[in-house]
């Protein structure tokens, strides 16, 4: 396959809400142009209605979408993947990838779907990927190369930062990055209610809670140092001041 992403073709079959995400990502980035795209989905009224209001193709036929693309995104259920890819095994060549952001659905799956020595990655992007600001792991199949797993960070950092990792880690990191948001709502739920009970309202708690989780998020990417835990990195606002005190009184191991 080309590595050129000026020559690259692209379908999205099954452009959901994640496929959706990306496609208009690439659109606005201007990493590839209206012409480059096809997207699939399961009703011709919704095709006719994203087609609209993307300005790409957007058809029903995976099949025929698989056969004019180069890059096949795999935007499916992860039910559906080894099916999607079965059915279109008709378009496929090993001159082809393809990309799965399905949850658990692994590269030798889709590897032995296709019948071929087919280049597949594995995708895991989070929530925060609607804003732009999301967080991608990415893993290889047994026959894709370096160009082609950069060429798969350079799509996926559309919407985020991107890590590579080994296919054994990707359960880890559905567990860490793929539910972690959540973990993070409650974490600023638990600040937002001790807010309230010290006398703000819920509005200002909120605002406080989140833009420092952002903040916070911000300095820790920024300054990171994988020497030191977070909390005890004096680069990042841990010193012996009252927070450090709370901490300490909160945790005998600090």
């Amino acid at each position: 396959m080309n590595e050129d992403l000026s020559q690259v073709r692209v379908a999205v079959l099954g452009a959901g809400k994640m496929g959706g995400i990306l496609l208009q990502a690439f659109l606005k980035q201007q990493l590839f142009t209206q012409d480059q795209l096809t997207a699939t989905v399961a009703h011709e009224e919704r095709a006719q209605v994203l087609s609209a209001q993307w300005g790409v193709e957007v058809t029903t036929d995976n099949v025929e979408a698989a056969k004019r693309a180069d890059l096949i995104l795999l935007g499916v259920k992860p039910f559906q993947v080894a099916d999607l890819v079965s059915q279109i095994k008709p378009s496929l060549t090993a001159d082809k990838m393809l990309i799965s952001f399905a949850t658990g659905v692994k590269t030798s799956t889709m590897e032995e779907a296709s019948g071929l020595t087919i280049p597949v990655i594995r995708s895991m992007p989070n929530t925060p990927s609607m804003l732009g600001v999301g967080m991608t792991a990415l893993c290889r199949g047994k026959y894709v190369t370096d160009g082609q797993m950069l060429m798969a960070s350079r799509i996926f950092e559309t919407i985020g930062r991107t890590v590579i990792v080994d296919e054994k880690h990707m359960d880890a990191v559905t567990a860490l990055s793929g539910s972690g948001p959540a973990y993070f709502f409650l974490m600023v739920e638990a600040l937002v209610d001790a807010g309230v009970a010290a006398g703000l309202s819920r509005q200002v708690a909120t605002e406080l809670s989140a833009q420092t989780m952002a903040g916070s998020a911000a300095m820790l990417l920024e300054g990171m140092n994988q020497d030191r835990r977070p909390a005890e990195d004096e680069g990042l606002g841990m010193r012996a001041d009252t927070t450090a005190a709370q901490l300490r009184a909160q945790s005998p191991h600090r």
